[in-house]
């Protein structure tokens, strides 16, 4: 077979160079997967390297299984060749030589209830409070420090306050615990591995003798744990071949570290360089558009990718008035790009966050455009959304028992299986509702201690909201039953990233509420709860059928599309706030960007609002995210639209363009638009930002500086009851509201 045809010639030269230590920098859409499965199958057809001394490692399943696959389709026998995933191999070593460490070699893998088990019984042996610990918490904080490579002693070295004492002695009995049990959690399996080789001399000879070939997948999302178990795998021969590229790291958060790609020539010295450069994926204006926003980064080789396609059509940024009306845009391109012979399989919609499917989901429903949630479930079938959605179920209804079996401990309230068991046994005997049990006062009699003060307090929450929803309005209700019912407060407890994107989903769907409101100040409460029955009712596609992706730019890693859409696309929500304090997270949010803009192959689209619903509040004057800034005029056509939702050229001079932020100073000077602008006219009786007015000693209009967020302009003043707030869009940071009395500003 020949191993080089239809190579380019770096990837011919990436397939002959096969000793020593080699870094591939491969491009988005550049042939990686091609150029790795022929490097291999070379060094066994070719080179006659026995299948038994080369590993293969990459991150996902999927991903090593495509790559196996492709590499016995080339060669006959690869038997002995470990092609798997980190995790895989580390398995693998432990299950032979566990027993060196004190564990036995049929050790148990513990899942995250599993380990939250374990972390309970340490919090109790501490005689600590799970409320001020909570154990979702306190494993997110041992995966950190075990993928950092942090022991239980160097945590407990580094805690400086009493908090992380604590938190560093829960590490050192959980990991006691762990051995009693002789169990393993997820990262153990790294962590175990690599302190077996380096403290067993044999066994890391016996590892690294037979590895005499060592090719790493995704090289820029490595941690240092797995920088680690390379590093002692490699020493003997040194025939490392590391592909991956730095613009494409984008899970810093998760523990990768940029610097294991960026440092490659100092870790393995003599390593040979080759750049994969050529991109099979996109056209050239895509390419071009990429570039130029990435060249902004400054950790990072540097690489431009090119391609023998053509220029292919221009990169298409718009401006929406309303997020809204950006959901609406979009479904209404899908339609031309449906009409023009692109199947909905073709399209993906990439967003920073899950939380913005909902918008997408609703819009597409409505204008029958057939879609699926990758990467996650539909907003609706997720679970906090579910919880909340039953409680509201079960305010309207409190005879609906399977809404009752899925909220009486959640969250947890003492309320557990043995407890419902009783409440089951009565409601049978009376031939009666759960709830109708807990009212009547025989359920409450059954229960005792904790159980029962807990069940009055959800009885009489429940009853009580199902009294008043037809004088409240819902959203009131909604806040009221997140805080009442404790939903909110265990989540916020958790102080997790899975934690914080529930809390998230549940503020998203507090725009839902306030959508409803605004659309009809006067429906009611089993309104709501039938509209969002109707759009729930849909059963999740099959992902063989024809339907447009939603996903989040992360999950989007890895595939590619005709026509993606990236929507989001202002300051604050692309780049995410949270990232503007530290240059390495805004770089990896523009590595991101990066990310999904190669995902597209022919057509791309790049969008923004200047006001949109974000977590139950009006975020107006929302500024353009500077990545699309960053964007090459010559690689991009930008339409605004004008204030009733039309697409309109940037070219106009017409004072509509109120969402041409660079004219927004001037627009706000004509009465009534400046009205416009900084009153939304919320039908939902919310008291909403007037037109400029004298607040605190400032105006609509003026310039002034903060301390800390820098230059801005003066967009909004409005009462809430005594108190003046002032809305104003700072240059770097976007829109902030303070109280006017207060805030420390200065005139410009």
């Amino acid at each position: 077979m020949d191993y080089l045809k239809n190579l380019n010639d770096r990837q011919r030269e990436a397939v002959l160079c096969t000793e020593g230590p080699l870094l591939v920098i491969a491009g988005a859409g550049s042939g990686k997967t091609t150029t790795m499965t022929r490097r291999i199958a070379y060094l066994i057809g070719e080179k006659g390297v026995d299948p038994y001394n080369i590993l293969a490692v990459t991150f996902t399943n999927k991903a090593a299984e495509e790559m196996r696959s492709r590499i016995e389709a080339q060669v006959d026998d690869t038997r002995g060749m470990w092609v798997m995933t980190f995790h895989a191999a580390c398995l693998r070593i432990l299950r032979r030589f566990i027993d060196r460490l004190g564990y036995r070699k049929d050790f148990t893998i513990y899942d995250t209830t599993d380990q939250k088990t374990v972390i309970k019984e340490c919090l109790a042996e501490a005689e600590l409070d799970e409320k001020a610990f909570p154990p979702a918490g306190v494993l997110s904080a041992v995966s950190k420090w075990k993928n950092s490579g942090a022991s239980p002693e160097r945590a407990a070295a580094e805690a400086a306050t009493i908090r992380e004492k604590n938190m560093a002695d829960l590490y050192r009995r959980y990991m006691v615990k762990l051995m009693k049990y002789n169990a393993l959690d997820f990262d153990d399996l790294l962590v175990k591995a690599v302190e077996l080789l380096n403290q067993e001399p044999e066994v890391l000879q016996l590892y690294s003798d037979r590895f005499h070939y060592i090719m790493i997948d995704e090289y820029q999302d490595t941690n240092e744990i797995q920088y680690e178990l390379v590093r002692l795998l490699a020493g003997a021969h040194g025939n490392i071949c590391a592909v991956g590229d730095e613009d494409q790291c984008i899970y810093q958060w998760r523990g990768a570290t940029i610097r294991n790609i960026l440092e490659f020539e100092e870790d393995f010295p003599g390593a040979k360089i080759i750049k994969l450069e050529q991109n099979y994926r996109s056209c050239g204006n895509i390419l071009g558009a990429a570039n130029s926003v990435i060249q902004n980064n400054t950790e990072r080789k540097g690489k431009i990718l090119w391609t023998s396609r053509e220029e292919g059509e221009r990169i298409r940024i718009y401006k929406a008035a309303t997020d809204r009306d950006e959901a609406f845009h979009i479904a209404r391109e899908i339609h031309k790009m449906k009409d023009k012979g692109y199947a909905y399989s073709d399209i993906a919609v990439l967003y920073r966050t899950h939380s913005m499917s909902r918008g997408f989901e609703e819009s597409f429903s409505r204008q029958d455009i057939p879609y699926r949630v990758i990467g996650g479930t539909r907003f609706y079938d997720r679970k906090e959304i579910k919880d909340i959605l039953c409680y509201m179920r079960l305010i309207q209804n409190p005879g609906d028992n399977i809404s009752f079996r899925r909220v009486i401990n959640e969250p947890r309230r003492g309320l557990g299986d043995k407890s419902l068991e009783k409440l089951d046994l009565l409601a049978n005997l009376t031939d009666t509702t759960l709830f109708d049990v807990l009212e009547k006062g025989d359920g409450l009699e059954a229960l005792s201690g904790k159980a029962e003060v807990s069940a009055r307090q959800f009885m009489n929450m429940i009853r009580r909201f199902s009294e008043e929803r037809g004088e409240r309005k819902i959203s009131e209700i909604y806040d009221a039953l997140l805080r009442e019912s404790g939903y909110l407060q265990t989540l916020e407890a958790q102080n997790t990233i899975e934690a914080a994107g529930r809390i998230e989903n549940l503020m998203e769907f507090k725009s839902v509420i306030y959508d409803f409101e605004d659309q009809d100040p006067d429906g009611t409460y089993e309104e709501f709860l039938e509209k969002i029955a109707l759009l729930t009712d849909v059963d999740n596609l099959d992902p063989g059928e024809d339907a447009v992706s939603l996903m989040t730019l992360h999950s989007a890693k890895g595939l590619e599309f005709a026509v993606v859409f990236i929507p989001g696309m202002e300051e604050g929500a692309f780049p995410v706030a949270r990232a503007y304090d530290f240059p390495e997270d805004l770089e990896e949010e523009r590595r991101l960007c990066y990310v999904g803009m190669t995902r597209a192959k022919d057509i791309l689209y790049m969008s923004g609002a200047a006001q949109r619903l974000v977590f139950g509040q009006v975020d107006s004057y929302r500024m353009d995210s500077r990545f699309l800034e960053e964007v090459a005029e010559e690689h991009a056509d930008r339409i605004d639209a004008d204030v009733h939702g039309n697409d309109r050229g940037r070219g106009s001079d017409s004072p509509e363009s109120l969402f041409d932020f660079g004219r927004l100073q001037n627009a706000i000077r004509f009465n009534d638009l400046g009205k416009q602008m900084i009153d939304p006219a919320r039908k939902s009786g919310k008291t909403a930002e007037t037109a400029p007015s004298a607040a605190g000693g400032f105006s609509g209009g003026e310039r002034v500086k903060h301390k800390k967020y820098g230059e801005g302009m003066v967009v909004g003043v409005r009462k809430e009851g005594r108190d003046e707030m002032i809305t104003i869009i700072f240059d770097n940071y976007g829109t902030k509201v303070f109280d006017a009395n207060i805030v420390k500003l200065k005139k410009l």
